[in-house]
């Protein structure tokens, strides 16, 4: 018979993956009070959140939500980032973090309701940020405009200076 705690615990982890497009599952052991501090910090201002469920509890969550259930990385201590929009934000503040502290371990997660590997998330840390995208893609769209621009000037431009050089020519 399943207690009240447990229960509770089942419908916040299922909250908790509702809206949430990756959620990465790292080893905490061996981590300080205060290094966990600075790692609980580090997510949040990447936008996403840590939490610390029972791996039992997270199982039944992830099967009556019908995505993979990770089985094979929900073993050990378990911590769980709740990514926010930006998804390469809270798995570069994870990596960032575990490339300072041996302890801190990338087991995996889930992104898009498919199961990611500790090398996919470290990969998806190495994507730019949503800002820098947005900024690409600007740049990109202002250079083709730009290049569009001069080409047009240059229409009429070459077609003024044909008209001279042939005005020069016939005056000669």
């Amino acid at each position: 018979m399943p207690n009240a705690q447990n229960i509770d615990q089942l419908s916040r982890i299922k909250s908790d993956l509702e809206d949430c497009p990756a959620v990465w599952v790292v080893d905490y052991r061996g981590l300080t009070v205060k290094e966990s501090q600075a790692l609980r910090n580090a997510i949040r201002e990447a936008g996403a959140s840590m939490k610390v469920y029972k791996n039992t509890i997270m199982h039944i969550a992830l099967t009556e939500a019908e995505l993979p259930t990770l089985d094979d990385i929900l073993e050990g201590p378990s911590a769980f980032i709740f990514s926010g929009s930006d998804v390469a934000a809270s798995a570069k503040a994870v990596k960032n973090f575990a490339k300072g502290n041996e302890n801190l371990v990338i087991k995996g997660g889930l992104m898009e309701g498919a199961a990611v590997s500790a090398a996919e998330v470290e990969a998806i840390a190495s994507l730019p940020s949503r800002e820098e995208l947005m900024a690409q893609i600007a740049g990109a769209i202002s250079g083709v405009a730009r290049g569009l621009a001069t080409t047009i000037d240059g229409v009429p431009r070459k077609v003024a200076q044909v008209m001279q050089a042939l005005s020069d020519q016939k005056a000669a």
